[in-house]
């Protein structure tokens, strides 16, 4: 998750300044493909299947048709400058997509804007939302944990964004050493493909740990797949491999 001065990050807020500050300085890389946000471009066609996948089986959608996602309210949260929103809103979803870093929030309103997408973007945080009694469809929150100092309780705060027999789509990187070894050596200080001090091995959550924090947020076992980066062809994928990035997708159960 990103911040500025315009932060609206205080003690109550589940948020590390540090973090906070590091993505605040990225703020205008969203949009360039072969910048410092490369990574989350390369990967965006594999989370976009599963999540458009997932939310489709969930509220047994139609499969196929251009607009699957109509009629749904979906919060992406941490949403940046829009790499997940922008597609989500094409799918036909409702899309809110909330970030603390304004700087990152007005990047994503010009380029949705310039694409004729209707996205109400807001420079919040969960806590805020929660307070108000917001509640969605669907809350996607793609890359964020790892970067919150009180994951559980970050959780718990996506539950209460979800209706009841709502969804809720995660994705993160596992607590492994091949994880160390490519997403923080490798892509970090060798590639250099994301900037160094990008990621905390010490926060990264393993799959059962996620599954954990989402029973106690009410949710059912999540589905789960890994996202795989294929070096022959440099794209990445789905598929059965979750010892570094994955994606899970649980459902709220009624209350």
């Amino acid at each position: 998750m990103q911040s500025d001065v315009e932060s609206t990050a205080s003690p109550a807020i589940n948020l590390d300044p540090a973090e906070v500050e590091r993505f605040a300085r990225l703020a205008g890389e969203w949009w360039d493909p072969n910048g410092k946000m490369g990574p989350l471009h390369r990967q965006g066609p594999a989370r976009l299947a599963f999540i458009r996948d997932a939310l489709v089986r969930h509220f047994k959608r139609p499969e196929g048709g251009l607009k699957p996602l109509a009629g749904l309210s979906v919060l992406d949260v941490g949403c940046g400058g829009g790499l997940v929103s922008e597609p989500l809103a094409r799918l036909g979803a409702t899309v809110t997509g909330i970030d603390p870093t304004a700087d990152a929030i007005a990047v994503a309103r010009r380029h949705a804007e310039a694409q004729g997408l209707a996205i109400d973007y807001r420079s919040a945080s969960v806590e805020d939302l929660v307070a108000k009694g917001e509640r969605f469809d669907a809350v996607v929150c793609m890359e964020v944990i790892e970067h919150i100092p009180d994951q559980p309780a970050f959780v718990r705060s996506l539950g209460e964004l979800v209706r009841p027999e709502g969804a809720i789509v995660m994705s993160t990187l596992n607590r492994t050493l091949k994880a160390y070894a490519l997403a923080i050596v490798s892509a970090e200080y060798i590639l250099g493909w994301l900037p160094r001090g990008t990621h905390d091995w010490n926060r990264f959550v393993t799959p059962d740990e996620l599954a954990r924090y989402l029973e106690g947020a009410g949710f059912a076992a999540p589905q789960s797949s890994g996202i795989i980066y294929d070096l022959m062809s440099d794209t990445w994928r789905l598929g059965r491999d979750t010892d570094v990035n994955y994606i899970v997708a649980s459902a709220r159960r009624s209350t």
